[in-house]
């Protein structure tokens, strides 16, 4: 709010400040309408299990698990002694040049749990480091073989790979991009989008029509050069732009079409991983396993930031054995693979195998898709879509105010004591794995009063 101080009263039990009125103005929200929630912010104080708590000592049912990553659920004890202890033991230790066993200790669950082939795993803090670091290393493997001329990166319409510079250049949001202005990377194209609403809309689970569209690298690669692409890199699942789901056969196209040129294919599954469409990562439900692999979100429950690369054997073989220096690679950062980060990780590995929430996830999408699906005749929605417990309700948006409605119903449901993701006009849900058929019903019932309440 421009020339003014706002605050706001955070008073209530729990609350870890001495002060009830905290100063709003210093904070720069991330991805947020800053000067609109300052006029009327919205504060969460503590959470537990499916539900966050407001300033104002209000449930809110997170049928977000945050933001795609909390997957087991807010605050669960395991994980929070696993933090604590670490805290207490050792806080910090640098990644260069030294390690601590809790690195090794999480690299090697990962590897066990990620499709086989790809067990050199890379740590990095975020979805968006990792997505860069892969791309790094891509370059790196193939001027390790000799082949200096792969440069180019091939994305996706519509896809979302974080938010460093990497990421915006290889993804297909271009709002992501429009500050940034010809700061990006130069040698990129993308491909289209399979979204296609006009054959598969209210479609349940992979939409039957558009495999095809993988057939639009095939033009890419007559127009460039196999010889000078570097990699493919997309979401198994399109999360961040509206759960847009691959159409039965697309991945599979899109491996082979890599496998025949000799180009190197990348999955994100920063939000497809750890059991969100019921299998450990995307990979594995989808039977195509790629050759790289980016995640983050769920590795930890959301606890502490972290992410990670994981990577074909050969690729960090070659890149070692054919390097010049002793430090093979040069890329890292002060906080790869942190140790509470670790600690968090491992007791979140122990918790999705102990409870078998992959498994309970996998066994409560087709409820969830039931209750999603049950929205389709409410006003405004022109598509509904859902994949493992992914799912997104469209709206027509407003005209010549695109965005407007879905914004409308994010605040609304939040105010009615629900929190849904809104991108646009698409309405996302992606709730822990620990829902219930109580919370799909509330959630079902909230958001058609809201739907039907918005003009």
């Amino acid at each position: 709010m421009t020339g003014t101080k706002a605050d706001v009263d955070i008073a209530g039990p729990g609350v870890p400040s001495p002060e009830s009125r905290v100063p709003l103005d210093s904070y720069w929200l991330p991805f947020t309408a800053n000067r609109a929630f300052k006029a009327a912010p919205r504060l969460l104080v503590r959470a537990k299990d499916m539900h966050y708590e407001d300033a104002a000592g209000r449930r809110v049912l997170d049928m977000t698990a945050g933001l795609w990553c909390v997957n087991a659920g807010h605050c669960r004890e395991p994980i929070v002694r696993a933090i604590a202890e670490q805290a207490a033991t050792l806080d910090y230790a640098t990644a260069f040049q030294m390690g601590h066993p809790g690195e090794f200790a999480l690299a090697s669950r990962l590897a066990e749990l990620l499709p086989p082939g790809l067990d050199r795993v890379f740590f990095t803090n975020s979805g968006s480091e990792a997505v860069d670091t892969a791309l790094k290393i891509v370059l790196a493997y193939h001027r390790a073989r000799g082949e200096a001329d792969r440069v180019l990166l091939v994305g996706r319409e519509r896809g979302y790979h974080g938010v460093g510079f990497g990421g915006i250049s290889v993804g297909g949001i271009p709002a992501n991009r429009v500050q940034s202005g010809p700061h990006t990377l130069q040698h990129v194209a993308h491909l289209p989008h399979p979204h296609d609403p006009a054959r598969n809309a209210f479609r349940r689970g992979l939409p039957a029509h558009g495999a095809e569209g993988a057939d639009a690298l095939e033009a890419v690669i007559a127009e460039h050069g196999a010889e000078r692409i570097a990699a493919v890199i997309v979401e198994p699942v399109a999360g961040s732009t509206g759960v847009l789901v691959p159409p039965v056969g697309y991945l599979e196209r899109l491996r082979a079409i890599c496998d025949r040129h000799g180009l190197l294919l990348i999955f994100d599954e920063v939000i497809t991983g750890f059991g969100r469409v019921g299998a450990p990562f995307a990979a594995q439900r989808f039977g195509v396993t790629p050759d790289l692999l980016t995640t983050a979100k769920g590795l930890t429950n959301g606890a502490v930031p972290m992410g990670a690369v994981a990577v074909r054997r050969d690729i960090h073989q070659t890149i070692l054995e054919k390097s010049q220096t002793p430090i093979e690679l040069f890329h890292g950062y002060t906080y790869s693979g942190h140790p509470l980060a670790c600690a968090a990780g491992l007791a979140t590995l122990d918790l999705y195998r102990d409870e078998r929430l992959f498994a309970r996830a996998a066994a409560t999408a087709p409820a969830f898709e039931t209750m999603l699906h049950s929205l389709r005749d409410r006003p405004h929605v022109v598509d509904v879509r859902n994949f493992g417990l992914m799912g997104a309700v469209e709206l027509a948006p407003r005209d010549g105010a695109v965005g407007a409605r879905g914004s409308e119903a994010f605040v609304r449901c939040f105010e009615a004591g629900l929190l849904v993701r809104v991108t646009g006009d698409v309405i996302a849900m992606s709730p822990p794995f620990i829902v219930d058929q109580s919370h799909l019903d509330e959630a079902a019932e909230t958001l058609g009063r809201v739907l039907s309440s918005i003009a």
